[in-house]
């Protein structure tokens, strides 16, 4: 649908079809490029491509550590030492000593027990981005793992086969990656090639062999925090996506509405420098450039209301936000969130390991990070709804009410404004934190619980609403532009208006408008509209 706004060398991959899902590899690249995971530091983006089809590798220098630290593991038993989870039970039960059992199948049933998910599976997306944070964590050797595990999750990858696990039951780790681990080792259930097939059968039709879990391999599937890592890197990837695009609409509401820039003014800026607040301006300045509206209008209103005079510091706080989301979150999908972790030591007949029990597995920091996201998704919603009632508002718009010109018989634009009125109201609830609702669990012994798994949920659902939300702002104000015609719009805005209208025609009559709103959408969700008003931009 979008391929003819682009070059033949630049068709976008299609986007993902699945609800909740954030914008996967670079919409410009036709074959996503494989990302290495394990000795350079993995991005939000490479999560991202992975979640949506880029193939994974790990680096040859990984290999090593992990093989390293795999073959002592049993160094660490010689004293008898008690060591949680690899000769003890878990959770409350860490005072028990399970010494002379099979660990394969101490491994297996503790997959077993921990696979309790409740609820509609997570998307094909979200368990590719929870094994990928799962390979980047374990490739960093500190895990006691075997190559072959962390290997067969890279081939489950490459090779399409997807785990099913539930989404809900989770207070930030244990449950969705049980059941990603009982597929790994050929039991639970995984889609391939479209059909949902129990696990074993799932990896037969890959050519992926099923192996048994050695020390501990079942417990490092679910200690960490993979499951908040990588939907959080999805909602992050998503929000990336998104925050140009919201500039680029409330640009074109200021044209449509006859506002002015004086309120993007560099100087003013320079008086609160907070810098999201003077990059939104600056690109608001470049966006409106060379506008033939603004330049009609400058003095049309002395001021602006403040979902236009104000999109600098609103849409600038949540660039800001996500910033700090966004180091957030790559720390924590380069970190080793393992209980225990093990550490290389001098002993009397070389190297052994240590243990190193902790908390690395509470997920209290990219959480509470994932709260302030959707609190600064629910700004940008809320604000793009208002505008897209103004636009629609012909007391406050001074256009044809509905943004349709004639008889009072057609509805227009009437409708859209309550879709993103309804999904901002969504936003709004999603903003409630859910770090602060940690009850006690496992008999006491985990009693602050961080909810990290509903934290990155939310915060991903919000950020797919907010495409909704800019799309209904995109088509009400390219609608409301075409009757400013002929004066022209500003260079980035001109660019976006003429993609859309490459797309979807002038409305003049009550024809259905859902298509055209899933059009806008998936305009923006496939990188292009941002892209084309870039490359205007850089040109000018």
């Amino acid at each position: 649908m979008y391929e003819q706004l682009l070059p033949p060398t630049a068709v976008p991959t299609a986007p993902p079809s699945t609800p909740g899902t954030a914008v996967g590899p670079s919409p410009l690249a036709a074959t996503p490029p494989t990302v290495a995971l394990g000795t350079h530091p993995t991005s939000v983006a490479d999560i991202v491509a992975i979640a949506h089809g880029a193939p994974a590798a790990l680096d040859e220098d990984v290999i090593a550590a992990i093989d390293r630290t795999h073959r002592l593991l049993p160094t660490v038993l010689r004293s008898g030492s008690p060591v949680y989870g690899l000769n003890t039970g878990v959770g409350d039960q860490y005072t028990t000593i399970q010494d002379g059992r099979d660990a394969a199948e101490v491994q297996l049933q503790l997959l077993r027990s921990h696979a309790s998910g409740v609820g509609d599976p997570h998307d094909e997306a979200a368990v590719r981005a929870i094994m990928a944070c799962t390979v980047r964590s374990l490739a960093q050797g500190h895990s006691g793992v075997s190559v072959r595990l962390v290997q067969t999750l890279v081939d489950m990858l490459n090779r399409g086969v997807v785990p099913y696990a539930p989404s809900q039951g989770s207070v930030g780790y244990l449950t969705a990656t049980a059941h990603i681990g009982l597929a790994v080792f050929g039991e639970g259930q995984a889609w391939y090639g479209g059909e949902l097939l129990p696990g074993a059968e799932a990896l037969r039709r890959a050519r992926i062999d099923p192996q048994a879990p050695g020390l501990r391999e079942g417990h490092a599937l679910i200690s960490g925090t993979f499951e908040i890592g990588g939907i959080g890197a999805l909602a992050v990837g998503k929000v990336q996506n998104l925050i140009d695009v919201a500039d680029v609409a409330g640009a074109m509401s200021v044209e449509a509405l006859r506002g002015n820039t004086r309120g993007y003014d560099p100087r003013l800026q320079a008086l609160r420098p907070h810098p999201g607040q003077v990059h939104t301006a600056r690109r608001l300045r470049a966006l409106l450039a060379d506008s033939e509206i603004v330049a009609a209008f400058r003095n049309h209103r002395l001021q602006d209301p403040l979902s236009l005079r104000c999109i600098p510091q609103v849409h600038g706080a949540v660039r800001d936000c996500l910033d700090y989301v966004t180091r957030v979150v790559e720390c924590e999908i380069n970190s080793v969130t393992d209980n225990p972790v093990f550490v290389t030591v001098p002993g009397p007949d070389g190297p052994e390991l240590e243990a190193l029990p902790g908390g690395n597995g509470h997920g209290a920091p990219v959480a509470t990070a994932l709260d302030c996201l959707a609190i600064a998704i629910a700004e940008l919603s809320t604000m793009s709804q208002a505008r897209s009632d103004r636009l629609t508002n012909s007391h406050l718009s001074e256009l044809p009410p509905f943004l349709v010109a004639g008889s009072g018989s057609s509805s227009g634009f009437m409708i859209p404004p309550y879709v993103a009125a309804a999904l901002a109201a969504e936003n709004r609830a999603h903003a409630a934190p859910a770090t602060v609702h940690t009850v006690s669990t496992c008999a006491g012994q985990e009693d602050h619980v961080s909810m990290g798994t509903n934290a990155a949920i939310k915060a991903r659902r919000a950020a797919w609403n907010a495409g909704h939300i800019l799309a209904v702002e995109l088509l009400c104000a390219a609608q409301a532009l075409d009757f400013h015609a002929p004066l022209r719009p500003g260079v980035g805005t001109g660019a976006a208006h003429a993609a859309i209208r490459r797309l979807v025609p002038t409305r003049v009559a009550d024809d259905p408008i859902g298509p055209d709103l899933e059009t806008v959408r998936q305009l923006v969700q496939a990188g292009v509209l941002a892209h084309l008003v870039d490359v205007r931009i850089d040109e000018n």
